[in-house]
């Protein structure tokens, strides 16, 4: 497989600048090792199944010369042996050279947080991947960078060409890097094979717990028919009880702490802007898979189902909205958030980078009504703020499935199809 370069090269060649070391994490099969390959001048790889019990020995016993090497130096699926984390840490504190030495890569949070004696405070800098947003997969033409909308500029392009059949296979197939080479029966394939993996066998080696394989299947379904909601555990429960057996709350969030363990969900926090009013912000968590395949594959479905049920299609859709923004967002030293208050006034995204400067979007499948309800919640939401204590939105944007062009409406809200969008 050709290497398709990545958003997150840029970023990872930034924090080595400025880090003794970088833990990249995220899912499974999203590019973590490939991505820090490109940088990396020697590699050590702890799960190799030919060496990985001697690399574990001797991460408790002789650290040092797992990490001899040139430099950067990749210690691939570190979370194998926890100690290294401070091996890690020592070792940049004591070489006259403290920026880039070791790039680590994991797919899991160590079991074993007792093991890591330092924060890594001030040494390491972190690095969060996902699945591959549409522009680094090619399906998005960058007429479009969110970065641009953020300086001001002219949302212009109309190079998208994407129509609602390709739109729907691409939720389906997902942004595995694995996938882009294959033909489309096999690519979608990928996602259902990353769903059997966590169920019959990552969701227990995360912390040594055994679980039930069938009931992590039923928790995935149920949380995909939620993605999108702040629903409550206790509705995930009974949502489990009325389309199979009975799940506790506790062993739901035990189970949902695992997944978030292994990226394979990452909820969506609230955004809490200064408003003129007393409105109360609702601060839960917005559910989300890392990645939109994910959900559909949890369900049984594809392509041709969404096409059937376009109100379903446009909840998936969010979902690969998300992961696209937070792609973005990365590259631009931001983060995706979520609004939602008291009187049920809900923006789908705010981009808020760590300048102050922040973006409002509306995520619609498309077409003219929805636009229009999706900038009409922009507005609204607008007006609220108080902008003599922080600062007026950079942009209000609607991102749309499909639409050929970019453009900017008269009452100033961008409508940008996520096939033109690019970071």
């Amino acid at each position: 497989m050709n290497y398709r370069k990545r958003i997150a090269d840029g970023v990872l060649r930034s924090l080595l600048a400025s880090s003794g070391a970088v833990l990249i994490q995220g899912p499974k099969w999203c590019g973590k090792t490939t991505t820090a390959e490109q940088m990396a001048a020697s590699s050590i790889y702890m799960n190799d199944p030919e060496e990985m019990e001697e690399n574990i020995m001797l991460a408790a016993t002789a650290a040092k010369r797992l990490l001899s090497g040139a430099t950067p130096r990749l210690i691939d699926e570190w979370q194998l042996a926890p100690r290294l984390w401070d091996a890690v840490r020592f070792e940049v504190d004591h070489r006259e050279q403290h920026v880039g030495q070791f790039i680590l890569t994991g797919s899991a949070v160590p079991p074993d947080t007792s093991a890591l004696h330092h924060s890594g405070t001030g040494r390491f800098a972190w690095l969060t991947m996902r699945t591959m947003s549409l522009w680094e997969s090619g399906d998005s033409v960058g007429d479009v960078s969110l970065g641009d909308l953020f300086d001001g500029r002219e949302p212009e392009g109309g190079g998208n060409k994407m129509e609602l059949e390709r739109l729907a296979y691409l939720i389906c197939r997902g942004g595995w890097p694995a996938a882009l080479d294959m033909d489309a029966e096999a690519s979608l394939q990928q996602a259902f094979n990353y769903v059997e993996a966590v169920a019959e066998r990552d969701l227990s080696r995360v912390d040594g717990v055994s679980r039930d394989s069938e009931a992590v299947k039923r928790l995935l379904r149920s949380y995909s028919r939620y993605q999108g909601t702040q629903v409550s555990i206790k509705a995930i429960c009974d949502d489990i009880k009325a389309n199979s057996e009975s799940m506790s709350e506790g062993t739901v969030l035990s189970y949902l702490h695992a997944l978030n363990k292994i990226f394979v969900v990452e909820d969506m926090g609230a955004w809490n802007p200064n408003l003129r009013s007393r409105t109360a912000i609702r601060t839960s968590d917005t559910r989300y898979f890392t990645d939109p395949s994910i959900a559909v594959a949890a369900l049984g479905i594809g392509p041709d189902d969404l096409m059937n049920d376009l109100r379903t299609m446009g909840l998936f859709f969010e979902t690969m909205a998300v992961r696209d923004l937070r792609v973005y967002a990365e590259a631009l030293h931001g983060r995706v958030y979520h609004y939602r208050d008291k009187n049920g006034l809900e923006c789908d995204a705010v981009i808020h980078l760590r300048n102050g400067q922040y973006g409002l979007v509306e995520i619609k499948l498309g077409g003219e009504k929805l636009i229009s309800e999706g900038a009409a919640t922009l507005h609204s939401l607008e007006k609220i703020i108080d902008t003599e204590r922080m600062n007026a939105p950079a942009f209000k944007m609607v991102l749309v499935g499909v639409g050929r062009y970019a453009y900017r409406r008269d009452d100033g809200v961008c409508v940008v199809p996520i096939g033109c969008l690019k970071e």
